[in-house]
């Protein structure tokens, strides 16, 4: 069985507050895209993993959030992870590729997924990715909350090569009780949802700029491309995104940066819906 471990993307990212226990308080417009990782599961005595595709490289597989998911729900199975997304960058590959391999291993044994509780606990973004659907995240990644439906509308992903640590960025981050967001209303079209994110934000941008300072300068190349109605940086970086109103735009988009910085991950995809 193969199941598919799509990008997650943070169109916008309040940080709000910040519990005792550390954990920081978010409100969060969640979008998933198609381009992502694979997850393969298949029946065993043991669990195994094993890590390919062109961004497996040097990706570790004996603590891999892929294992921890396949671990929540207690059976044995062979696991493949086929990589395509960027390690550590802002996009929820790791924990896509955990709800990827919830997913696949509770159809495969037609178990039930586990408690509300057990997926929070493999990861913040974990309860998102596995509903795999636009919405509002909120508290600690708990809270969702569905969205008006979605224009048609279509990302270009851009990664640097700098892999940002999430706890260091929080920890740069000079404040943690920021705005909630307005009500997200229905968009006809990408350029009124473009106008709606222009007054939300991610909080987590200046201060990955501080530790990440090319940010700043993909951004700017994501700005320049005809048809971007916005670019922002996703999650805690270091991806940004630059959201288009057709796919030829956001093709255009990727042929001209791949060729301007072939040294960055660039991949164009739709919104999913």
């Amino acid at each position: 069985m193969r199941e598919f471990a799509p990008a997650k993307i943070n169109l916008a990212l309040h940080v709000t507050g910040q519990r005792g226990d550390g954990y920081h308080l978010l409100d969060s417009i969640v979008v998933f895209a198609g381009v992502g990782d694979w997850v393969s599961v298949a029946p065993a005595d043991r669990l195994s993993l094993t890590v390919t595709g062109p961004q497996g490289a040097g990706l570790s597989g004996d603590d891999n959030l892929v294992l921890r998911a396949a671990r929540a729900l207690g059976v044995a199975a062979t696991l493949e992870l086929e990589k395509h997304l960027p390690v550590a960058s802002g996009i929820g590959g790791g924990s896509a590729d955990a709800a990827a391999t919830l997913r696949a291993l509770s159809a495969l044994r037609g178990m039930a997924m586990p408690d509300a509780a057990a997926v929070l606990a493999l990861g913040a973004d974990v309860p998102v990715c596995l509903a795999g659907r636009p919405v509002r995240m909120q508290g600690v990644g708990e809270v969702l909350t569905a969205l008006p439906p979605l224009p048609e509308c279509y990302v270009v992903l851009v990664n640097p090569g700098v892999a940002l640590s999430t706890p260091e960025v929080f920890k740069a981050l000079p404040r943690k009780d920021n705005p909630a967001m307005t009500a997200m209303p229905a968009c006809g079209s990408a350029q009124e949802l473009a106008a709606w994110l222009r007054d939300q934000r991610n909080d987590l941008e200046a201060p990955a700029m501080v530790l990440a300072p090319v940010i700043g300068a993909v951004k700017a190349a994501l700005e320049a491309r005809p048809g971007c109605l916005i670019a922002r940086m996703s999650g805690s970086g270091a991806t940004c995104f630059g959201l288009f109103a057709s796919e030829e735009l956001a093709k255009a988009a990727v042929g001209a940066l791949r060729e301007d910085a072939p040294a960055w991950w660039v991949a164009a995809a739709p919104v999913l819906a």
